[in-house]
This record gives C-alpha cells, sequence and structure tokens, in this order.
C-alpha cells in the first residue's frame, strides 16, 4: 500500500500592516515642509554623538531608479580639506558676484550664502553613475536618473534633519571638479552637492532670499501646465 503524502500545514500568510497617517500627521508633515530652510547661521555646539549617521541613514530610505541607491556620503572632518574648500567657494562667490547687474551686486554681496565656518558638521553627496545596483533597470533611456536619485535623499536627509531641529544648508557656488578632487573621490562620481549641518541660530517660515527681497515664492498654480 503506497504511503500517503504528508499534508502540509497551511498557516495563513501573515498580514503586513500597512501605515496609517492621520490628519494631524498630515498637518505636522506640512508644517515640516514650509519649516525646512536652506540655514546659513548655524550655532557652535556640535550634534550629538552618530546623529549624522542616524540622517544618513534615513537618508538612504529615499527611492532610487532600479533600486540603485547611488548617493555616496562624504562626511568632511579634515581641517585642511575644509579649508580648501572654503577657498573654492570664496573664489567662486568672487565671480558670481562680479557677474551681477549693478543693480544686484550689493544686494549679492549682503547674503550670506555659506555657513562653512559655523557649521560643525560638512557632507558632500555624490552620485555613483557607473554603479551595478539595479542592473540599468530604468536608466537606460535617462541615464541621469541616478543624479535624481542622489538629490532625492538630499531632500530626505534636510527633512529629516529639519524633524530633529538641525538645520542643513546647500553650498552650490563651488567648482565640481575642484570638489572631487579636493575630497579625492573616484572620478565617475558626479558631484550633487556639500552640505552645511548644525542647530541653526533661529528657525524661519520665510526663505532667507524671500526676506532679503532677492525673489518670491511665486502660487503653486502658476507651475501647472495642462495638456
Amino acid at each position: 500500500m503506497a504511503a500517503r503524502p504528508r499534508s502540509r500545514s497551511k498557516r495563513p500568510a501573515a498580514k503586513q500592516r500597512a501605515a496609517k497617517f492621520d490628519a494631524a500627521f498630515r498637518g505636522r508633515l506640512r508644517d515640516l515642509l514650509v519649516w525646512r530652510r536652506d540655514v546659513r547661521r548655524f550655532r557652535p555646539e556640535p550634534l550629538p554623538r552618530g546623529a549624522l549617521e542616524a540622517l544618513i541613514e534615513l537618508a538612504c530610505l529615499a527611492p532610487s531608479v532600479g533600486l540603485s541607491e547611488p548617493w555616496r556620503f562624504v562626511v568632511v572632518e579634515d581641517a585642511a580639506r575644509r579649508a580648501a574648500i572654503r577657498r573654492n567657494f570664496e573664489a567662486c562667490n568672487a565671480q558670481a558676484l562680479a557677474a551681477q547687474s549693478r543693480m544686484r551686486a550689493a544686494r549679492y554681496a549682503r547674503l550670506k550664502l555659506a555657513g562653512l565656518d559655523e557649521a560643525p558638521c560638512h557632507v558632500a553627496v555624490f552620485a555613483d553613475r557607473t554603479t551595478p545596483q539595479g542592473h540599468l533597470l530604468g536608466r537606460r533611456t535617462m541615464p541621469e536618473m541616478i543624479e535624481y536619485s542622489a538629490v532625492t535623499a538630499v531632500h530626505t536627509i534636510w527633512l529629516a534633519a529639519r524633524a530633529q531641529d538641525i538645520g542643513m544648508g546647500w553650498v552650490s557656488i563651488l567648482d565640481p571638479r575642484e570638489v572631487a578632487t579636493i575630497l579625492d573621490v573616484p572620478g565617475h562620481w558626479k558631484f550633487i552637492g556639500y552640505f552645511c549641518l548644525g542647530y541653526p541660530q533661529a528657525a524661519d517660515d520665510v526663505p532667507q532670499l524671500q526676506r532679503r527681497k532677492w525673489d518670491r515664492r511665486r502660487r503653486p498654480d502658476s507651475f501647472i501646465v495642462r495638456r
């Protein structure tokens, strides 16, 4: 007589409970977006030990094309490299000032455009254009999606930092090739941005450039095109 096959117990698959976000949370999320600022003025005290690494961990939850995770974070602690970045900023900023119109030059000169001297943490973000991770999914026709993915990580860390009362400022007045040389990174890494992090001197829900009358925000519906 043939042996009966062993019956396998059928256990119901564990149901994963979806996160629920109520109206109160959505309101707080909007507050976070409104109060996120490009910070230039920092208090001198350092961040708690491990705080920067925890923020980077949250940044790695950002979406990326094909799950490629191309972001690369260079934490700049060396004083000589920081000084070289500072010199590069000064040179690029002088060129930017010279390019302003006569009407704009005085206003530009009064703007504080970097917190390099005060911020306790400096982080440069790069995108690894040649990463094999993701097997090129989604980037054969749009290879720039690698850089876009790294930018989503930047925005994620920016919001995560603000949620912990940590300020973050983007220093974009830099020469990308010189930054890559100063930080000694692989040649195929694309420079995304240089960021200062620390506790801000003050919080504000209005962008500095709007407060200094450099420009103003537009209505959201002015950016919508319907076809």
